[in-house]
């Protein structure tokens, strides 16, 4: 891979250092802007035209609901939330255009015993299935409604006192929560219950022809063969294809064994034993899938959102995050001597912000080997797995019931690498738990690419002048700069944009068109299948006897446990501090 960018780089730049702009469509950077641009504008153009639509399901629940749920600021009503479950159901994505993209783009099912089951389900099979879950679907529903009875009769009293007995309020809020606790799982309950047959099989056959084409036609731009990518592409695909498949098996499910370790993994299996074949490189695109991915991430990051849970979540994320880096990246240097800056910046990276995309985008901007990113990559899956799982039992169990949903939900947004694995992390604990951490974790994306921008300039005007003893120039400065960030904060500077004006338009329709329309039902259906191939290629380009020598005394491992624990302590004292002392009026409204 790297030779491959050598031999483009010497293309584009002269002897001179001036700008070619041929970079712009010889470069895998520049090209994962343009595949993930042409994704967001597919998206825009399947779902604006429907925003007369998503505006009348907002205004009927304003007229249901509206007035009712003005009657205090006290505390947050049962009918505030039914006012806002009205507004969400309007979601961009439900209409037919979305539904048949969600259908294709659909990965495995779910499945326990039988794999087929992950491909293809009969009419009776699905009925059999739906009449299994109904009971337990029932259980859950039965719980709701006495939960909500409950509720009902908490919120009475606290009204009955005009809100104004804090005892009162209290005791109704924590009966509200606990109502929209039970409705969280029985929704879930009720997606089982609704169980319909599927064929997926000529689905994932004809996903696989569009992404062939969607990312081997620019490779004949690079310079590379379109039909040796193409050959080598349905072995990458069939391997992110099967990396679904056993992430979506129940058990695997349950303990939170994800697609990006099963595809990691699979990738290993194959390179450490048989060998991966020599026909497959061309289409081991490890940076190119996951720029295209991180592009469309961008789009996720809505700044108006960001701004909804204040500057309590910006400080969580935005200062101990670059504090946990630094002290991080010193102690690898200082402390314990890391042999490599790249390994030490790239572990960082990925324990501090995001977890693997975090890594890719250093591992770009600092030049890190391959097996240092393998390294770090598989660290980071290790300890997100674990503290998934322990997380939110430490918090059940430690935690006062008052701060369990706030404090538990930024603590974890704000330590647990993957967004994946927050969400699901945030659902043990309750609705507003999920909401913080994954407001936090999307805070803490942001700067995906601020890290690889200082790291691009730390690594070619300070690390690489010693290591040479040559000074770069501003055109190495700006070859070496991972352009797809352009794309990345573009990206979030337009959808932030367009979600403002649709909220101004109609409170509500911004989530509906773009975060449950464009993103949702469009960017996000494609973005994991991209994470995954790239997930794929970092196991399929990786050898065990070249990781060997990285864990030499074990820094590496030591270097991550120190980095993660000063986050877990610095994160929780900071959450505590910012949500609880700084910024209570806030807490008191999420």
């Amino acid at each position: 891979m790297a030779e491959v960018q050598t031999e483009v780089h010497d293309d584009i730049v002269s002897d001179q250092g001036k700008w070619e702009w041929s970079e712009m469509w010889k470069t895998e950077d520049w090209w994962a802007i343009w595949i993930g641009f042409f994704i967001l504008i597919a998206g825009m153009l399947v779902y604006f035209p429907h925003s007369g639509d998503m505006k009348d399901i907002i205004d009927q629940a304003q007229a249901k609901y509206g007035e009712a749920a003005q009657r205090t600021n006290a505390i947050k009503t049962i009918a505030w939330y039914k006012l806002s479950d009205g507004k969400k159901k309007a979601e961009a994505r439900k209409v037919s255009a979305g539904k048949w993209l969600t259908s294709f783009t659909h990965k495995t099912h779910s499945w326990s015993n039988n794999p087929l089951d992950a491909f293809f389900m009969s009419k009776e099979k699905a009925a059999a299935k739906a009449k299994a879950a109904q009971v337990k679907y029932e259980e859950k529903k039965a719980a709701e409604v006495a939960a909500f009875a409950q509720a009902q009769a908490a919120e009475s009293l606290a009204e009955g006192a005009g809100f104004q007995d804090q005892a009162l309020n209290a005791a109704a809020t924590h009966a509200i929560n606990t109502w929209r606790d039970a409705k969280l799982l029985a929704g879930k309950a009720k997606k089982k219950a609704q169980a319909k047959p599927y064929n997926q099989v000529f689905n994932l056959i004809g996903l696989g022809i569009f992404f062939c084409f969607l990312f081997g036609i620019p490779m004949i731009f690079m310079g590379q063969s379109f039909k040796k990518f193409a050959v080598a592409f349905l072995f990458v695909y069939g391997m992110t294809v099967l990396s679904w498949l056993f992430s979506y098996q129940v058990t695997m499910k349950h303990y939170g064994i994800g697609y990006a370790a099963w595809a990691i993994f699979l990738g290993m299996m194959v390179s450490n034993t048989v060998g991966t074949p020599k026909w497959a490189f061309p289409a081991i695109q490890t940076e190119y899938y996951i720029k295209t991915g991180l592009v469309l991430l961008g789009a996720k990051i809505l700044f108006e959102k960001i701004i909804t849970i204040g500057t309590a979540g910006i400080f969580v994320a935005w200062v101990v995050t670059p504090t946990v880096w630094l002290i991080t990246y010193w102690f690898g240097q200082k402390i314990i001597a890391m042999p490599s800056k790249r390994l030490n910046a790239v572990i960082c990276s990925d324990m501090s912000v995001c977890g693997v995309s975090a890594a890719i985008a250093a591992a770009s901007a600092c030049r890190a080997k391959k097996e240092e990113l393998t390294l770090a990559v598989g660290l980071s899956l290790v300890f997100t797995a674990i503290m998934m799982i322990v997380m939110p039992a430490v918090i059940k169990t430690t935690f006062p019931v008052d701060k369990q949903m706030i404090l538990g939900g930024a603590w974890m947004g704000g330590t647990i690498d993957a967004s994946g694995a927050v969400a699901a992390a945030g659902a043990f604990l309750g609705e507003k738990a999920l909401y913080v951490a994954a407001t936090i974790k999307m805070i803490q994306n942001v700067l995906i690419g601020v890290i690889a921008f200082f790291l691009a300039l730390y690594f070619t005007t300070r690390v690489e002048v010693e290591e040479t003893g040559t000074k770069v120039g501003l055109a190495e400065i700006w070859f070496r700069f991972p352009k797809f960030v352009i794309g990345f904060i573009i990206a979030s500077l337009v959808f932030s944009v367009l979600y403002s004006g649709y909220n101004a338009e109609t409170d509500g329709l911004g989530r509906a068109m773009i975060d449950k329309g464009a993103i949702k039902g469009m960017s996000d259906l494609f973005r994991k299948w991209f994470f995954t191939m790239s997930f794929v290629s970092i196991g399929l380009a990786t050898n065990f006897r070249e990781l060997k020598h990285h864990f030499k005394g074990g820094k590496p491992l030591i270097l991550y446990v120190f980095g993660q624990s000063l986050n877990l302590c610095l994160t929780l004292l900071m959450a505590y501090i910012m949500f609880y002392l700084v910024f209570p009026e806030l807490t008191a409204t999420i």
